[in-house]
């Protein structure tokens, strides 16, 4: 999976919230990379989308992300060694970053983190709202 360095840096803004660069990838040749952004929000259309055009790869790492060990050991198996320390380091394993960071893939270290942001807060957001409480 290769892509610009500027692309990955894009796609970093846009798993963070940025809709203009978000638009700007899903219209300029890169949409697999948008509904990644989608997959990481639950949206399931995004998810049967990767999956049925190709990018099996980009659903494995959102599922590695939310934790799924099987889909990192997918990516490893595949060749996606960058992907599947994205995952780890998205699901919170600051020695996947930082190995990521000892190979010079800087920006596969910041997409992990901007994941890991995204992720942990809707995680966060699930559990406040299982933690509301009847008056």
């Amino acid at each position: 999976m290769q892509y610009p360095a500027k692309v990955l840096l894009a796609w970093g803004e846009a798993i963070s919230g940025n809709s203009d660069i978000h638009q700007w990838l899903m219209q300029n040749g890169f949409p697999e990379l948008g509904l990644t952004c989608n997959a990481l929000h639950h949206v399931e259309s995004a998810r049967d989308w990767l999956m049925k055009n190709g990018h099996p790869h980009l659903m494995a790492l959102v599922r590695g992300a939310e934790g799924e060990a099987k889909a990192v050991q997918w990516l490893d198996a595949f060749g996606y060694n960058y992907l599947a320390q994205v995952a780890l380091g998205a699901d919170n394993d600051d020695a996947a970053v930082e190995k990521l960071i000892k190979l010079n893939q800087r920006e596969w270290a910041g997409i992990a983190l901007k994941i890991r942001s995204i992720k942990n807060k809707i995680e966060e957001n699930n559990n406040d709202m299982h933690r509301i409480s009847p008056l």
